[in-house]
């Protein structure tokens, strides 16, 4: 089982809570925090049904940024309605309180994060052609041999169609997706449904280029 790489501090506030939940339905929450550390929370109250690796959106004050779910509290226990999260836009500052430092713990989620293919953070830029012919220029936050996360105010809606062309330096690496996922004012994880044998090689090499510094958590 994995560890959780920081220590949490018990911090009980309001925040709002809002996405997509597993059935392509848009939600929003508001729920309280059990405790929060530098990258991560766990909340409590969470009705809304979601997946391991959902990206959803936390508000709190006037600032908003994007998680990833981490562990989701099974039904019938004591944990059931809590969800634990991890900052997927660290850069971006959510609390107006002191948190500890970053330092490992021996915390064990309920769930596991099995995750097929590790993720690695970039900013490449991404082209999106939808299948009624209209496309979109965006960034892709993080990567993975099995699909991305892109930035969009506007996201498509979840299992919606998508060719996609991926720019590294000169040359684009193109794949037919699936949206997996969609962060209404935020964003979208895409899945790739058919990449090339060459394609996909070079996205493999890229990947390797991006080294363990650039490895999601």
């Amino acid at each position: 089982m994995s560890k959780r790489r920081e220590p949490r501090k018990d911090i009980q506030t309001s925040v709002r809570v809002f996405g997509t939940d597993s059935g392509g339905k848009a939600f929003s929450e508001n729920v309280t925090t059990v405790n929060i550390s530098q990258h991560g929370i766990e909340l409590r109250g969470v009705s809304a049904h979601l997946n391991l690796d959902d990206v959803v959106g936390l508000s709190y004050a006037s600032h908003r940024v994007q998680f990833r779910v981490k562990w989701v509290g099974k039904p019938g226990t004591p944990q059931h309605g809590h969800v634990g999260l991890l900052n997927i836009s660290p850069e971006k500052p959510l609390w107006d309180f002191p948190l500890p430092a970053p330092a490992p713990d021996l915390y064990r989620p309920t769930v596991v994060d099995a995750r097929k293919h590790p993720r690695f953070k970039c900013n490449n830029s991404i082209e999106l052609h939808s299948e009624d012919g209209a496309s979109f220029w965006a960034t892709i936050a993080d990567l993975s041999l099995g699909g991305c996360y892109v930035e969009m105010a506007l996201p498509f809606p979840k299992g919606s169609k998508v060719k996609v062309g991926i720019w590294i330096g000169e040359t684009k690496i193109r794949a037919d997706c699936e949206v997996a996922y969609s962060v209404p004012g935020l964003g979208i994880g895409v899945k790739f449904t058919r990449i090339s044998d060459a394609d996909l090689q070079r996205l493999t090499q890229f990947l390797a280029t991006l080294g363990p510094f650039n490895r999601k958590r």
